[in-house]
């Protein structure tokens, strides 16, 4: 007896020491520790070597057909990585003439095909790019048998951090809602080249909850009120709506769903781990009705313009509900059965511009730990993914005791945190590291799909660096969480490098090389141009979240005769009641403010080198895609101060000025729509083809286009003389919506403007709403096709215009 109790005691100190030793541990070592299982199950569920060394391959054939038998890919394990995720590029020593050069390995078809980028980036001079921002350049890469060599002992890269994530909940909806599987292919391959290993997979989850909620006896007629339209989606799953654009259509849930199967299936051929959706609380009204003791919240207005019914105040059950774990655990169960065991992490954003009714930290632990229930009831492996945006957004509720009852309401390693704004207003460094959460170091960088150059390069050379290398830091990925894709193509490129950078990246350095492989070949103007919008462009360190708002894209809605209107209207601007996504610059001016961080006359300098470097270029698309991207830049900033000249001259009544600047503006508007005109990724119409494609019948065909044209328009609901609260928050600039809707826009209002003062009269504001309001919503119901290829000689436009602006 006497040993056994010895024994205990023996065994009790060990453990004793054991905890006291962890204690003492690094939080960074103890929070790794924390991922390590879900690592390892990941690894242990991923596909087969065999399937993901032939997806690689079929990357490769997508990518360079022609080197197709230049390659030899080998899946290995982490051991010979030095415990890490890696790829090893080698010099291939065999003898075959026709045969592999290169041998790429990796620990997965995502590391393979990450080592094939990297390879002829750094050795042959190639550049990956977005087809809408460029496209590729590889005709720098040496034919088949002269592959340039790596050093003999190969080159080694490992991965700093587990996970490279990748998008944003809207991102679905504001770039991919009118994707088809071809498109999607490419986009995957991309996800590939740049290391992606954490996508967020939500396409198609309608129809899950379709076949969920009638578990639930949800009929089909109040679904049709709970979903969004296709364009919509995104704000109807957060619970921002209900019914706008809608109802999605029978053929419209069956392509999505058959579509995310072929997504996930492709996903986890290169051994990604998707992260798909789970339950956040967002019920149909009709549920309140069928549960009635159910613990059901009608939510408040989310901008609406006079709090309509049909599309406002969505319905929420508390997660402390009992049915909130059954739904919860339903849509968990329902995916697995439709896409089998393919995930264990899931997104949740309960509270995302949602606060719990109270900051009691018991109560929100609970919340939290209600959410997590419901997911790993169904899996037992579940790790909760959430969006930090509201850590940030709404900071005035989100305080220490109620960030770490959320954060610590679920296991250590089983909730992930992005920490979405990290490029910007990183939480990690003022929350004690998420307070031992992990968390991934995002850059969000853009916000409704808007063109607009910006960056900050230098925070991402270096962000993720210092906060890898913190003390206690608890980071295990960065990531990429932009609402709208297909712009800025060199914050992307260097971004998803800093998945595999272990130290901060000398960005003047790195852009020469960018350059280099981005136009093919070193120009010194080139070079020069660059070093220019590094200092400018890229360089945005105002701390202000970079929503385009160039007045021809994000036309003033307010009385120039009248402060008190101005003010009013710009603080909307500003804040938008309610939701807290919106960020603008604060002034005191008292005339409306676009956002403008730099020196335009440096930028123009920049845009001069560039059209001395054009003969030599003319043939490259990525090079027309930058320049006119940059000659657009310049003439909106340009048109920026003529709209406010024109207003001043207004103020002064000043008839001559008002007129002067008016038609330079309309004119502005007109050259830049032909700029775009020259280059086929600035095209309104692509937009509106993809979705009408989609279609399978005419109503689908309408209503499809009425939703393109409306997100990027008005965006949300209407009154005769309100405008939508969200106007212009997608705006584009793209040829066809500039002379087709922006140029109508501002001549109206100019035109008003000239008769008020001709005529010695107050503005008429409401009336011109009135017009404008009747306007738009007759385009967003129009039907007019709009062209889908470039025309006209691009270099020719981009010389003209500097000429005629700024000579």
């Amino acid at each position: 007896m006497k040993i056994i109790i010895d024994n205990c005691i023996f065994h009790l100190l060990l453990v004793i020491i054991f905890i006291l030793f962890l204690s003492r541990l690094p939080q960074s070592f103890s929070t790794i520790a924390a991922v390590e299982p879900i690592l390892n199950r990941l690894d242990s569920q991923r596909s087969p070597p065999s399937v993901q060394e032939s997806a690689a391959k079929a990357v490769l054939r997508r990518l360079l057909p022609t080197h197709f038998h230049s390659f030899h890919f080998e899946i290995v394990s982490k051991d010979a990585c030095g415990g890490q995720a890696c790829f090893l590029i080698e010099n291939y020593n065999g003898s075959s003439q026709d045969g592999p050069e290169i041998i790429i390995k990796g620990t997965t078809a995502v590391e393979i095909a990450s080592g094939l980028h990297w390879y002829i980036k750094y050795f042959c001079g190639a550049h990956v790019s977005w087809d809408k921002t460029g496209g590729m350049q590889i005709a720098s890469v040496p034919k088949p048998g002269s592959l340039p060599r790596v050093k003999d002992e190969g080159v080694l890269i490992q991965r700093p951090v587990p996970w490279n994530y990748y998008q944003n909940v809207v991102t679905s909806s504001y770039s991919y809602v009118w994707w088809d599987w071809e498109r999607w292919e490419k986009e995957i391959d991309w996800m590939a080249l740049q290391g992606i290993n954490l996508p967020l997979a939500f396409t198609g989850q309608e129809a899950i909850w379709q076949k969920v909620f009638k578990g639930f006896n949800i009929s089909e007629e109040d679904l049709n009120d709970f979903f969004g339209g296709p364009a919509f989606l995104a704000w109807a799953r957060m619970g921002n709506l209900h019914g706008w654009g809608g109802p999605l259509s029978k053929n419209w849930l069956k392509q999505q769903l058959l579509l995310q199967k072929k997504i996930l299936s492709r996903m986890l051929e290169l051994g990604m781990t998707p992260v798909l959706p789970s339950f956040s609380g967002n019920v149909p009204a009709a549920l309140k009705k069928i549960f009635p003791s159910a613990n059901i919240t009608r939510l408040g207005d989310w901008n609406t313009v006079d709090g309509d019914p049909r599309w406002c105040c969505t319905y929420l059950l508390n997660p402390t509900d009992a049915l909130f774990v059954e739904i919860g655990e339903a849509f968990i169960r329902q995916q697995i059965k439709e896409y089998g065991d393919v995930t264990d992490i899931y997104n949740c954003d309960t509270f995302n511009e949602n606060s719990p009714p109270t900051n009691d930290p018991t109560y929100i632990s609970s919340l939290g730990a209600a959410v997590y229930k419901a997911m790993s009831n169904a899996d037992k492996d579940a790790v909760w993914l959430m969006q930090g945006w509201l850590f940030y957004s709404d900071s005035h509720f989100w305080k220490p005791p109620q960030m770490k009852a959320l954060l610590h309401s679920v296991p250590l390693g089983k909730m992930i945190v992005l920490d979405l704004f990290a490029d910007v207003k990183p939480i990690w460094a003022y929350s004690s590291q998420f307070y031992g959460t992990p968390y991934v170091w995002c850059l969000l960088h853009n916000f409704g799909g808007n063109i607009e150059m910006y960056g900050i390069l230098d925070a991402i050379s270096s962000g993720p660096i210092d906060a890898r290398k913190s003390k206690n830091s608890t980071m295990v990925g960065v990531g990429m969480c932009m609402e709208g894709i297909e712009q800025n193509p060199v914050v992307y490129e260097l971004m998803s490098e800093m998945a595999f950078r272990k130290e901060k990246v000398q960005v003047l350095e790195w852009l020469k090389t960018y350059t280099h492989r981005r136009y093919g070949k070193a120009i010194h103007q080139i070079e020069e141009a660059w070093e220019i919008l590094y200092h400018t462009i890229y360089n945005c360190t105002d701390g202000i979240a970079d929503h385009n708002t160039d007045f021809i894209v994000k036309f003033p809605d307010w009385d120039p005769s009248s402060p008190t209107s101005k003010i009013d209207n710009m603080h909307m601007l500003r804040t938008i009641t309610g939701n807290r996504r919106f960020l603008f610059q604060e002034t005191n001016s008292d005339l409306p403010q676009a956002h403008l961080w730099y020196s335009n006359r440096e930028v123009a300098r920049a845009l001069k080198l560039f059209l001395a470097a054009g003969n030599g270029l003319a043939g490259s698309l990525t090079f027309r895609y930058d320049l006119v991207d940059l000659t657009r830049q310049v003439l909106s900033k340009l048109a920026n101060q003529v709209y406010l000249d024109a207003v001043i001259a207004f103020q002064r009544k000043d008839v001559k000025a008002l007129n002067v600047n008016r038609q330079k503006f309309i004119q502005l508007i007109k050259d830049i729509d032909t700029l775009l005109a020259a280059d086929d990724n600035f095209l309104l119409g692509t937009w509106l083809e993809s979705a009408k494609m989609l279609a399978e019948n005419p109503s689908e065909m309408r209503q499809y286009e009425w939703n393109a044209r409306t997100q990027v328009t008005m965006w949300f609901d209407t009154t005769t003389t309100n405008q939508s609260k969200l106007h212009d928050y997608a705006n584009k600039f793209w040829s066809g919506l500039l002379e087709g809707y922006y140029l109508p826009r501002a001549s109206s209002y100019f035109s008003y403007l000239s008769k008020s003062l001709m005529r010695n009269e107050s503005f008429k504001l409401v009336e011109w709403r009135k017009q404008w309001i009747s306007f738009s919503n007759k385009w967003q119901a129009g039907v007019e096709p709009y062209p889908v290829k470039a025309k006209g000689d691009f270099l020719a436009i981009a010389n003209a215009l500097f000429g005629k602006y700024f000579s």
